[in-house]
This record gives C-alpha cells, sequence and structure tokens, in this order.
C-alpha cells in the first residue's frame, strides 16, 4: 500500500493531493493572484491526511513540483516536502512542472505544448506527443507568429499563457486547451507513483527546484 502526499506550488495555484498506489484519493487547491501558498499550503496539507483517513506516519514518499515555476512557490512548497522526508525519514519525489501541465490534456494525437509565463512574450515551453513522452526538453523561448511552425501534426497548448500567445499563434493546427491553466497535485499522482515504483527519488539534502528566472539581457535604454 502506497500513500504519496503530492505538493504542487509552481505556480498561482497551490495545490495538495493524497495519492493511493497512484491514484488521487483527494486534491485541494487555490489559485489566486496574490500568491496564497504560505497561508494554505501547510493548511491543505493537514486537510487532505486527515480527511483521506490516514495519518502522516501513513506516507510512504512526498512528491513535490521540480519547476520551471515561481521562486517563492518552488521555495514553498521544497521547503514543505524536505521538511516533512526528513522527519518521516520517506523519500522526496521530484515531478516536472510541465509534464504535470501536460499530462491534464488527455488527448489521444499530435503534440502538447505546456507553457509557463515569464514575461512580455516570453515563456518556458515543453514539447510532448499524446503518450507524454518528451520531444524537446524544457526551453526558454520568446514566442512569436514562427513558433512551433515545423509541427504539423494538431499542437495543443496549456498553461497560462494562452491570452497573450494565442495572438501570435494563429496556425490552424494550433489549439489552446484555455480550460487547462495551471498544474494541478492532483494530476501528480501517478507521475509520482511511477517514479516511485522505480525508486526514481532525489537527495533531500541537495535537491533544489528549477526557478523560473528572466531570461532575457536587455540592453538599457540610452537617456
Amino acid at each position: 500500500m502506497s500513500f504519496i502526499l503530492n505538493i504542487e506550488t509552481a505556480t498561482k495555484n497551490c495545490s495538495v493531493a493524497i495519492a493511493k498506489n497512484g491514484e488521487t484519493i483527494l486534491c485541494k487547491e487555490i489559485a489566486e493572484e496574490g500568491y496564497s501558498h504560505a497561508e494554505k499550503l501547510h493548511v491543505f496539507i493537514e486537510e487532505v491526511i486527515a480527511e483521506a483517513g490516514i495519518s502522516v506516519q501513513d506516507l510512504t514518499a512526498v512528491a513535490v513540483s521540480q519547476g520551471p515555476g515561481s521562486y517563492t512557490g518552488l521555495r514553498i512548497g521544497v521547503s514543505a516536502a524536505k521538511g516533512l522526508c526528513y522527519a518521516l525519514n520517506v523519500p522526496l519525489i521530484a515531478v516536472d512542472t510541465l509534464l504535470t501541465l501536460a499530462s491534464q490534456a488527455q488527448v489521444t494525437e499530435g503534440k502538447i505544448i505546456p507553457m509557463l509565463d515569464a514575461r512580455r512574450m516570453e515563456v518556458y515551453s515543453e514539447i510532448f506527443n499524446a503518450k507524454l513522452e518528451v520531444e524537446r526538453t524544457i526551453q526558454a523561448e520568446v514566442i512569436d507568429e514562427n513558433s512551433f511552425e515545423n509541427i504539423t501534426e494538431t499542437v495543443y497548448f496549456v498553461g497560462d499563457c494562452a491570452e497573450k500567445c494565442k495572438t501570435v499563434l494563429t496556425r490552424d493546427n494550433f489549439i489552446f486547451l484555455e480550460n487547462i491553466k495551471y498544474p494541478s497535485a492532483a494530476a501528480m499522482s501517478k507521475i509520482s507513483f511511477d517514479k516511485y515504483q522505480k525508486s526514481d527519488t532525489v537527495d533531500v539534502a541537495y535537491f533544489e527546484p528549477y526557478y523560473l528566472k528572466d531570461f532575457m539581457i536587455t540592453t538599457p535604454s540610452k537617456k
């Protein structure tokens, strides 16, 4: 019997889920503009464990979003996950935030491109096929009308970039799934369980998440 606590705080969505053998039992989450992670995360952790009818000692692992994402959100999530792993002596599992986001698309064909907003027209993105196999690893890029033009299959975009990106990504094979805006801990359950079964864990002491940082270097305008 495997109970894994999944923590997703890489974006504005503060999300916590309990999974039993890879199936989500309970999930609590809230997405707020002001980032409520510091206030909500530990409350959600206590609530999902209690409502699942288990104790914290029943956890066999803790999974946390590894980014890319906001510095503040990831720092809070990883700190909580590490604290639990130390206290319970259970393994820590790191889950790719963009994979979690892509898995929420649940399509049977084409490509899935999850994107997280950076600033202006900049995003962090990754390309998956419908089986959630990575076809292009995470990149920081500026989106324009020529982005992803070499993909002839249907492309499903997910993430918090739809509003700004759909104005330039207008090809007929591009579809924005605007209802999938943020990654959810509920979508981490199968991914974290697969990693747990393979002993694909990270060092609790040395693990650092992949923070979403400004990646464009601009030259200050002359006065």
